[in-house]
C-alpha cells in the first residue's frame, strides 16, 4: 500500500537522526498521528533541557534543535526547560560537579543569546514554542535574595525587600508561571512532595547508572546530590505536564538516557502519563574522538563567521564525514548510504565530499552566497597556498605573551588549548620564514599575523 504524506512526515520523526525512542505503550505515537491527520486538539508538549550558563550553540546542539524543528512541524510545542536550580548542583554527566548560582537577570539574558541564535533552526513563535526555568517550582521564600537598592510595595505600604514579607511579594512578582504565563494556580515542589517522589523510587533504581556503578566498581565517593539530580530532572517532567497540560515526550543526547528514564519513573510515582523519550546521537567535534564540545576546542559555533566555519568543517577527519552528513544537514538518507559507498570504495575524493558538507552547513547558517564566498577563500587560501586578505585582528602589548592574547581574545579556549596546539606544531608564523610557534612562553614584539590550527587566522597589531 502507497504511503500518505501524513504517514511519511510521522515515520522521520522515528527514524532520522535519533539514537533510541522509549515509548512501550505507543501513547506518544498515538497522539502525534492523530495531531497530524487533525484529530487531536491538544498541544503535544516536548520538553527539552537547556544549561543556563553556556548561551553559546554549536552544531552538536543543533542536532537536537534539528529533531526538535520536525517535531514543531507536525504540530508538538517545544519547551525549553532551563535548568537554573539544578544547575547549582551539577549533573554528574558532564565534568562539573559543582556550578555557580546565576539568578533571573543573567537567566534571561542568556535565553536571549539562545533565541537569537535557534531562531535559524526552530519556530519561536507562542504557538510552537516557550521556555521556563524550574528554579520557579524549585525555590521558596526564603531562598530570595533581594538586591541592594531594590524598592518594594505592599500597595502603597513601604516594605523592607529582605522581610518576610518582602521576599514573598519578590517571590510571587518573579514567577514566570504568573508573570508570562498568566497562570493563577502557581505549581511549587515543597520538601513534603519531593519526600512523596522518593517513595516510588528505589535504591537499587537510582544506582542503576552506568558511571555510578563504575564508581562503586571502582571504590569512588558517590554523593547524595548526584543521585538526587536525574530525580529532579524527572520532577521537572512532572511540573511541565502541570503547568502545560502534559509533557509528552522528552528529547536529549544519549548522554541523557538514564535522567529521562528516571523521569518516567518519577512522573509514574506522582500518578501522571509517562513521558516518551528520544534521544539523539552525539556529533563528535572537529578532532573526530571526543563529544563536540565548547571546553574542548573541538567545536563550530552557529555564529562562526563563514569562513571559519566553512575551515572548521574541512578540518574534521575523514572517518566522520558520513556522521557529519547524517546529522548535521538535510541530505537525504539515500543520499548519504550512496556517498558512504562511494567513499569507502575509493570512487569519492574525501575532500570533495568535505568541500561539498562544508558548503551545505554554512549554507544553512549563512546562506548560499556567503558559502560561495567562503568556499572561494578557502580553496585560494590552503590550495594556492595563498594568505587571506582580510583577518581578525587583535591588539596587545609588546612583549605580551602570545597565549595570554590568544585566550583573551577568546581565540582559544584556554592556555591547555595552547599548549597542545604549540605541542601539535599547529600554530604557525605567517611572515617571511612561515615558522610554527614552539615556545609555550612565544611573546610578541611586533605586528604578525598566525594560522591557529588548521582553518583559523589571526593578527595581532602592536601597539605601545
Amino acid at each position: 500500500m502507497k504511503q500518505g504524506k501524513q504517514d511519511i512526515e510521522s515515520d522521520r520523526i522515528y527514524t532520522q537522526g535519533i539514537a533510541q525512542l522509549t515509548d512501550p505503550e505507543g501513547l506518544f505515537r498515538k497522539k502525534l498521528e492523530a495531531k497530524i491527520r487533525g484529530e487531536y486538539p491538544h498541544d503535544i508538549i516536548v520538553k527539552f533541557g537547556v544549561d543556563p550558563t553556556r548561551p553559546d550553540i554549536h552544531l552538536g546542539h543543533a542536532v537536537a534543535l534539528r529533531k526538535l524543528r520536525a517535531l514543531q512541524d507536525v504540530g508538538c510545542k517545544i519547551v525549553f526547560l532551563v535548568g537554573d536550580f539544578t544547575a547549582m548542583i551539577g549533573d554528574p554527566t558532564g565534568k562539573s560537579k559543582v556550578r555557580p548560582e546565576i539568578d533571573q537577570m543573567e537567566v534571561e539574558q542568556n535565553m536571549k543569546t539562545y533565541l537569537d541564535q535557534i531562531g535559524t533552526i526552530l519556530r519561536t513563535d507562542a504557538i510552537s514554542f516557550s521556555w521556563i526555568r524550574n528554579a520557579d517550582w524549585f525555590l521558596s521564600v526564603s531562598d530570595m535574595a533581594p538586591k541592594k537598592g531594590l524598592m518594594m510595595r505592599f500597595g502603597v505600604t513601604p516594605v523592607n525587600p529582605s522581610s518576610f514579607v518582602g521576599k514573598a511579594l519578590l517571590y510571587e512578582n518573579t514567577r514566570m508561571q504568573k508573570k508570562f504565563l498568566k497562570r493563577k494556580e502557581l505549581v511549587d515542589i515543597t520538601l513534603r512532595g519531593f519526600l512523596a517522589t522518593l517513595r516510588g523510587l528505589t535504591h537499587a533504581r537510582l544506582i542503576e547508572r552506568d558511571m555510578f556503578q563504575e564508581r562503586l566498581k571502582n571504590g569512588a565517593e558517590l554523593y547524595m546530590h548526584e543521585m538526587m539530580y536525574p530525580v529532579l530532572q524527572g520532577i521537572d517532567s512532572v511540573v511541565i505536564g502541570k503547568v502545560y497540560g502534559s509533557c509528552d515526550l522528552e528529547v536529549g543526547g544519549t548522554d541523557q538516557m538514564f535522567n529521562m528514564h528516571i523521569g518516567r519513573d518519577v512522573m509514574k510515582a506522582n500518578s501522571m502519563e509517562q513521558q516518551a523519550v528520544m534521544s539523539v546521537p552525539i556529533l563528535p567535534g572537529t578532532d573526530g574522538k571526543e563529544k563536540m564540545s565548547k571546553s574542548l576546542g573541538n567545536y563550530i559555533a552557529i555564529t562562526d563567521a563563514p569562513e571559519d566555519m566553512f575551515g572548521k568543517v574541512m578540518s574534521i577527519p575523514d572517518t566522520v564525514i558520513v556522521t557529519y552528513y547524517e546529522l548535521t544537514t538535510f541530505t537525504p538518507e539515500d543520499d548519504i548510504r550512496a556517498l558512504a559507498s562511494r567513499l569507502s570504495s575509493g570512487k569519492e575524493n574525501p575532500r570533495d565530499a568535505k568541500l561539498a558538507l562544508a558548503r551545505q552547513i554554512v549554507s544553512i547558517y549563512h546562506g548560499e552566497e556567503a558559502a560561495r564566498h567562503a568556499e572561494e577563500s578557502f580553496v585560494n587560501t590552503f590550495s594556492k597556498k595563498e594568505i587571506p586578505e582580510t583577518m581578525p585582528e587583535v591588539r596587545a602589548k609588546r612583549g605580551e605573551m602570545l597565549a595570554d592574547i590568544l585566550v583573551r581574545e577568546h581565540i582559544l579556549e584556554s592556555k591547555s588549548a595552547y599548549r597542545r596546539l604549540v605541542d601539535g606544531a599547529g600554530l604557525h608564523i605567517l611572515s617571511d620564514t612561515h615558522g610554527v610557534v614552539s615556545d609555550y612562553h612565544y611573546t610578541i614584539s611586533q605586528t604578525i599575523a598566525f594560522r591557529v590550527g588548521k582553518h583559523s587566522f589571526v593578527r595581532v597589531v602592536v601597539w605601545e
